[in-house]
């Protein structure tokens, strides 16, 4: 008889349900790709029953149900916060206590009130604190027998950065920082200060950084954060206003800075790149130190990674190029959706008990766990609106559709299983030419309606990746930056001016302009054909066509949205934007051939664009 766990991360920020099937990962979403709320904190019903649809189960055949974290142990931490706080905790708890008390503590009971939809009896919930739930999604899907393992995010219940020891099926915790001193909640609160909204805009402060200078890196030791050479650390609390306020920087922080918190929309400036660069140089900083440390003390040649700062791909580069470590696996999922996934397997593991192989590539099948759509199910809905389009076979589609990008237009490619994690890995992607020196501005502007100065990735063919990329490891996620390489770099020509700030964003570097940072850098998807031949034949066919084994790929969403999960998603997305063609399964659509969509439906109440 099978054995069904279902793993479950809500309540917070990015919902999500995952589900094992005999310790097999069977599927993972989160509930904001449904929804259309973009981390969607809400108990993820939708992504339960897409879980559940997809093993041909009711929820009476799962044996038990993993949550990620562990709410009282929360709690706790955060009365004793308030009650060490002063005046500022009196206030806290007036503000936050009556919530916990109503609503927060009691997460067993209110899961089980809203698994109520299945009109079948609950299984057993059981609690896993948040940094287990972490480690869990980081080793156990590794390809790895025995690896250290670091989870660095804001906070779990109490721990903000723990390391691990992961060896078969068992995780040993070896270390950890307590809240409120976090290497996840300083970088946020660096979000915070230039504009940007935390939880959230995190990763474009990361692409900020390379167009300023680490100038304020000695201040922030100085002052905000003590760091030891083992990486372990402590930050002055007096510059911060998260442990028991309402926003996160205090007015002694925006002293030391000269100014008040930037207006998100505002105008960037030089400040701004600055703050940027230097966060971000005290975070890799801090991450080798760690990392180095702790690979000292274990003489561990593997290193699996997860928490919302293993999402900082340029810090995940640092570490590969760095050599500290022979292998490196980041959980693709590494954020609080990923902690469903996490508690599931902790649940498989360390309370099934059951023994644990490891797979030779790793076990999360590409990150392609979510929904699938058939093509009976998109021609349906194509009739339905009225559109016009072509259905080729898969040879055809990929010639084609190298043609149509060779040529600078930008497209949609919706196939297969929807990507577990916040990045599109070419199953929910919008496609460009990384040779077109106006991809870049075009994509942001006329298709993402983000700001300008937000990079684009590349996905190469992992065979070409060494001659255009300066590759440590191969980066199915997505989740490495490097630098592009020498031999693919442009130099200035004759006259050039040295530049700073968004003026970088004018000059061509390399020869896939669309794809290079300011400094010369990349975040890369390798792909080798295992989990995606489609996309695998796409790109060998624009090799064919170009001699160029590169692409734009970016998540097919626009700003404020979550990625597309549905042909409808999909379809309104490419008609709401200046996307020029779009492909849905083996259907290919022209732009120019659609009727006349605002006749149909008013999208723009439907879908607002922020």
């Amino acid at each position: 008889m099978k054995t069904y766990i279902l793993g479950l991360s809500c309540y917070f920020h990015d919902s999500a349900a995952a589900l094992l099937c005999d310790g097999e990962i069977v599927a993972a979403a989160q509930e904001e790709r449904f929804t259309r709320i973009k981390q969607d904190p809400s108990f993820p019903e939708n992504a339960v029953k897409f879980c559940l649809n997809t093993a041909g189960i009711t929820l009476d055949q799962v044996s038990r149900i993993f949550y990620y974290e562990n709410p009282t142990e929360k709690f706790k931490r955060i009365m004793s916060t308030a009650v060490t706080s002063g005046w500022s905790g009196v206030r806290s708890l007036f503000f936050h206590v009556p919530g916990w008390l109503t609503n927060k503590l009691y997460v067993r009971k209110k899961l089980t009130k809203a698994l109520g939809f299945a009109n079948t009896p609950v299984p057993e919930i059981t609690y896993i604190n948040h940094h287990h739930s972490h480690a869990a999604s980081a080793f156990f899907p590794s390809p790895f027998e025995k690896a250290l393992v670091l989870c660095i995010d804001g906070v779990g219940e109490w721990d903000t950065t723990t390391a691990w020891v992961g060896e078969g099926s068992k995780l040993t915790k070896l270390w950890q920082t307590r809240f409120p001193h976090s290497l996840g909640l300083i970088y946020s609160a660096f979000t915070f200060y230039c504009g940007f909204k935390v939880d959230s805009g995190e990763y474009k402060l990361m692409g900020l950084a390379p167009y300023g200078r680490p100038v304020y890196a000695d201040m922030i030791k100085k002052h905000l954060i003590q760091v030891q050479p083992d990486g372990s650390f402590e930050m002055d609390m007096s510059y911060f206003d998260y442990a028991t306020g309402d926003q996160m920087t205090s007015e002694k922080f925006h002293d030391l800075f000269g100014g008040p918190p930037r207006d998100a929309e505002s105008e960037l400036t030089e400040r701004q790149f600055n703050l940027a660069s230097s966060i971000q140089a005290v975070l890799e900083e801090v991450v080798l130190l760690i990392a180095r440390y702790w690979q000292k003390k274990t003489g561990l040649e593997n290193l699996c990674l997860a928490g919302g700062v293993a999402l900082n791909c340029v810090a995940n580069g640092k570490l590969a190029q760095a050599g500290i470590f022979k292998n490196i696996w980041v959980q693709p999922a590494s954020g609080d959706s990923g902690g469903s996934l996490g508690a599931a397997l902790s649940g498989w593991y360390g309370h099934v008990g059951a023994p644990r192989i490891p797979d030779a590539g790793d076990s999360m099948k590409g990150s392609y766990l979510g929904t699938r759509y058939t093509r009976e199910e998109i021609l349906h809905y194509l009739n339905e609106q009225g559109a016009v389009f072509t259905e080729l076979t898969e040879d055809k589609l990929c010639a084609e559709v190298a043609g149509i990008l060779a040529q600078g237009n930008v497209t949609g490619w919706f196939q297969g299983r929807m990507e577990f994690g916040p990045r599109s890995l070419g199953a929910r992607s919008i496609l460009g030419d990384a040779r077109n020196r106006q991809m870049q501005t075009v994509m942001n502007l006329k298709i993402k309606n983000r700001e300008s100065f937000r990079p684009f990735a590349p996905v190469v063919l992992e065979e070409h990746a060494k001659d255009w990329f300066s590759v440590k490891t191969k980066s199915p996620y997505m989740l490495f930056v490097y630098p592009v390489a020498n031999s693919k770099l442009t130099p200035p020509g004759p006259g050039a001016v040295q530049v700073s700030g968004l003026g970088k964003l004018n000059q061509i570097r390399s020869q896939i302009p669309a794809v290079t940072h300011v400094d010369n850098s990349a975040r890369l998807q390798t792909v080798d054909g295992s989990h995606n031949p489609l996309f695998f034949s796409l790109l060998n066919a624009f090799h064919a066509r170009t001699g160029c084994p590169v692409l734009v790929n970016t998540s097919f969403n626009v700003r404020g949205e979550p990625i597309v999960e549905s042909p409808k998603d999909a379809y309104v997305c490419f008609m709401r934007t200046s996307m020029d063609y779009l492909v849905l399964g083996n259907f290919l659509l022209r732009k120019q051939d659609q009727p006349d969509w605002e006749e149909k439906i008013d999208w723009k109440k439907h879908y607002p664009l922020d």
